[in-house]
């Protein structure tokens, strides 16, 4: 892979990974495993949901967190499966800095083995027990629109949107209802306006909850009826 499609990456004083290109940590500063539970488990109201065929989608699989939390929550939870893990990634991050990163939460590095052993091998896809993972690389602009799938539920996980404003435009929002589950669902930690009003233009209706830690508010959204 060339080395302007990888995940250019620096640790911070806390061992924290942060994105050399976007200038922002990949995942909360206070916690990120509580963050990734409330914002995108709680606000697409998983596990509950969960059944044979269940789709999540994610916008940005940065170090492997959200999916981790996921896996964590569907065995947990005794869900019947398959349930399918798909996530877009423009910049994916080198196996060691995955494993460096997922140290920092035990109870996801517990169960994070068997898919960096497939992720080093390059391999972008894996069924940990019913839950069947894939990641797709390359711009989200220029992947999403040619996915084949519909998702019930979204984690919108990009980098802030003052600094990766790409992943938040009308045009993608509007790729991401186009691939929505009629009755999906849209979680995101920001609560941005334009993020909103976007959601909002492409058919969704948009809630603002309280955010995660010092993060005033979070978005979620549904989608009704068929498109």
């Amino acid at each position: 892979m060339a080395e302007d499609q990888r995940s250019a990456v620096a640790w911070n004083e806390r061992g924290t990974p942060v994105s050399t290109r976007f200038d922002d940590p990949y995942f909360s500063l206070e916690d990120g495993l509580a963050e990734t539970r409330q914002t995108f488990l709680a606000g697409n109201d998983l596990p509950a949901r969960f059944r044979p065929g269940f789709q999540v989608a994610e916008l940005g699989f940065g170090t492997g967190l959200n999916m981790l939390a996921t896996l964590i929550a569907f065995h947990a939870a005794g869900a019947p499966g398959p349930v399918r893990f798909t996530s877009f990634e423009a910049y994916p991050m080198a196996a060691a800095d995955m494993a460096r990163a997922l140290a920092a939460f035990p109870e996801a590095e517990a169960v994070a083995g068997e898919f960096l052993g497939v992720w080093s091998r390059g391999d972008r896809r894996a069924d940990l027990g019913g839950f069947r993972v894939e990641v797709i690389e390359g711009d989200a602009r220029e992947t999403l629109p040619l996915w084949q799938g519909r998702a019930d539920a979204w984690f919108l996980d990009g980098f802030s949107p003052a600094k990766n404003p790409e992943l938040w435009g009308d045009r993608l929002l509007a790729d991401v209802a186009r691939h929505t589950a009629p009755g999906g669902t849209a979680a995101t930690y920001t609560a941005a306006g334009f993020v909103r009003r976007g959601l909002e233009a492409a058919g969704f209706t948009v809630e603002r909850r309280p955010g995660f830690g010092r993060k005033r508010h979070m978005t979620v959204a549904r989608l009704e009826g068929r498109r």
